[in-house]
């Protein structure tokens, strides 16, 4: 078997999330039926991607991984996949990968981005599926004061949905919010890895600050108190997009990938 690596888009809003579920419309499941239909294959393969985005949630720079048996043209099936494709998915790219690569345990980070308009006056309705409307006007500075202290590697077993023998172990490498050039509120957020709706959880602990509901202290009282938090909420998938994966170079994607696998405890 040969892997290959491949560059995927999609709008997720009509998508039930990235992994393959029964009777349900996802990513996954559109993208191995396109490479079964192109190829002519006589069973499914399965692509993996770097990180599983939920229900609604978009991606401009995922990556997924593939094995196939032998060699094939790569030009060729880039354009067979953009053929077939609906028009709310796309591959940028796919290319011969480089020996130990794993599209979700050989990267090094993934960053997402979340909007959210908190201006009733600038609210336009044609991005109400990319865009979270929000009724209160949010401080960015305070906001960023919050988040200061979430960098680094904590256990944010408080903000993400558990998982059987899943850590819940991440390094934040950045976190920040500013206003686009469109005025609304942004968050920039990079990490090694992240749990399940960390990113929109992260939001949800950071907007009670904004709007001047909780003090600057708070998410990280919140992290460190490894509890739930009822307070917390875990804002809409419609406002996240996966923005891009960064990898080591080609010689480094085996090592990379034991160091992922290895688990993090407390």
């Amino acid at each position: 078997m040969t892997r290959y690596r491949l560059d995927l888009a999609y709008d997720g809003t009509h998508f039930a999330g990235w992994a393959k579920q029964p009777d349900l419309r996802t990513v996954q499941g559109v993208f191995e039926e396109a490479l079964t239909r192109i190829l002519q294959l006589p069973e499914t393969p399965t692509v993996t991607c770097a990180g599983r985005t939920d229900a609604g949630v978009h991606a401009r720079g995922q990556v997924a991984h593939v094995d196939l048996d032998g060699e094939i043209d790569v030009q060729s099936l880039t354009r067979g996949l953009r053929g077939v494709l609906p028009k709310d998915a796309t591959v940028h790219a796919v290319a011969l990968a480089p020996e130990g690569f794993d599209a979700r345990f050989s990267a090094l980070s993934r960053h997402y981005r979340y909007r959210i308009c908190d201006d009733p006056s600038s609210w336009d309705p044609l991005l109400r599926h990319k865009v979270v409307r929000y009724s209160r006007t949010l401080s960015l500075d305070a906001m960023n004061a919050a988040a200061l202290p979430l960098v680094g590697e904590h256990d944010f077993v408080a903000l993400c949905k558990q998982r059987d023998r899943a850590t819940t172990i991440r390094t934040v490498l950045e976190l920040q919010w500013r206003r686009g050039e469109d005025g609304f509120a942004e968050m920039r957020v990079s990490a090694d890895a992240f749990c399940h709706s960390l990113v929109r959880a992260l939001v949800g602990a950071l907007v009670p600050v904004g709007d001047g509901r909780q003090p600057t202290d708070w998410p990280a009282a919140v992290v460190a108190s490894r509890q739930r938090d009822a307070r917390v909420t875990v804002m809409p998938s419609h406002g996240l997009v996966l923005e891009g994966v960064c990898y080591p170079p080609a010689d480094g994607m085996a090592h990379r990938q034991a160091v992922t696998r290895a688990r993090r405890d407390a």
